[in-house]
């Protein structure tokens, strides 16, 4: 328990560094669209694939209970709310916890195995400013945006299942998902709990990468850490985000 509460301790003391760090001016600004660039562009193939397989997988699961009650005409209200509301940011944020996380903090470890963190600091630059900030900032931007792309394609692969596979009305389909999603509830939970899970997966891949050991063991024992904590926290804080916004 202690050594949890000088962990946490250590994760907000690096945070307030983050923020203190942060100035926008022109060289961050830089770092952190190309950090935008390595962590969200470069992980949009594997959360498109991702969301329409799980798009497929969905819609035929769904369409063979709702069968059972005769109630197949209503896939698309059993595909859109469970997707707006739970799958799309879960599975979303451990696709970026996988892809993301662990090259940020497989990054930010062998950077202190090879003494570069180090190096910033003799040369009188503040290595958070520098190159952990801006892994931060665009993990926290990303996410929720990469969240929009798989729900997007989730649908599009629940489409072509239920309409050219399954034969259901491609009307039935569009009416019974645009009737059921509501912007407020289903958006809004939505891109909050990919908010919060952009916040914390980012956090926990930076703190473990910046603090770990720098060796090359320490390295690979940071990159494990961050994807195993990360999906752990996705899963605790969807519980506490969907107890709390229903």
């Amino acid at each position: 328990m202690l050594g949890q509460i000088r962990e946490l301790g250590r994760i907000g003391i690096l945070l307030g560094r983050i923020i203190g760090s942060l100035t926008l001016r022109r060289g961050q600004l830089q770092d952190i669209i190309i950090q935008c660039y390595t962590v969200g562009a470069r992980s949009l193939p594997i959360v498109a694939v991702g969301g329409l397989f799980v798009g497929l997988v969905v819609s035929l699961q769904g369409y063979r209970a709702l069968e059972v009650i005769g109630a197949s005409s209503a896939l698309g209200t059993a595909i859109g709310i469970p997707l707006y509301r739970e799958l799309g940011p879960v599975l979303a944020a451990i696709l970026f916890c996988g892809r993301a996380g662990s090259s940020m903090a497989a990054e930010l470890g062998l950077m202190k195995a090879t003494d570069q963190i180090t190096a910033l600091s003799m040369m009188a630059i503040d290595p958070v400013g520098k190159v952990v900030a801006p892994r931060f900032i665009a993990g926290v931007i990303s996410l929720p945006l990469l969240t929009a792309v798989f729900c997007a394609f989730a649908i599009l692969g629940a489409y072509f299942q239920a309409v050219f596979a399954l034969g259901i009305d491609s009307g039935f389909f569009w009416s019974a998902l645009q009737g059921s999603v509501d912007f407020a509830d289903d958006f809004g939970q939505c891109f909050t709990k990919a908010a919060a899970f952009g916040f914390a997966t980012t956090l926990i891949a930076v703190h473990v990468g910046y603090s770990a050991e720098p060796t090359i063991e320490g390295t690979s024992i940071a990159t494990t850490r961050s994807v195993v904590m990360g999906s752990l926290m996705v899963l605790f804080l969807d519980f506490v985000l969907g107890a709390t916004l229903y």
